[in-house]
């Protein structure tokens, strides 16, 4: 048997505007998007990667219509860059905010920074050097 991590899911409260945030600061395209009562709540989801809504890199977006959303903060998601400085200048243009400046820290040899999306969920940012 072989199981491979594929995909993670991020609670929100306001689909239109997370995914307006991811697709616009990292890239990511819109693959699908479900509505459907699957056994637990009623979900919304959409789903977002680069080459697919599975698989590396691939978020997916979630609402739960019926139920609050939950407090941010839960979750870390994690993104890898090229260019850290031009990446924050792109997250605070489309509504989030950088939580921790960038440090260099020479001896992983990364420069790494925190942010925030529109609602407060965190992400960390890191570049090689």
């Amino acid at each position: 048997m072989t199981t491979t991590f594929g995909f993670t899911k991020l609670v929100v409260g306001d689909l239109e505007k997370m995914k307006s945030f991811y697709t616009n600061v990292f890239g990511l395209k819109q693959f699908d998007r479900i509505r459907a009562d699957i056994g637990i709540d009623p979900i919304d989801e959409i789903m977002l990667g680069r080459d697919s809504a599975f698989g590396p890199g691939s978020l997916v977006l979630l609402r739960f219509p019926e139920l609050a959303p939950p407090r941010p903060g839960a979750v870390i998601l994690g993104f890898i860059t090229d260019d850290l400085q031009a990446l924050l200048d792109r997250i605070v243009a489309n509504g989030g905010r950088i939580h921790a400046a960038i440090k260099d820290i020479p001896e992983m040899k990364v420069r790494v920074a925190f942010a925030k999306d529109p609602e407060g969920n965190i992400a960390e940012l890191v570049q090689q050097i």
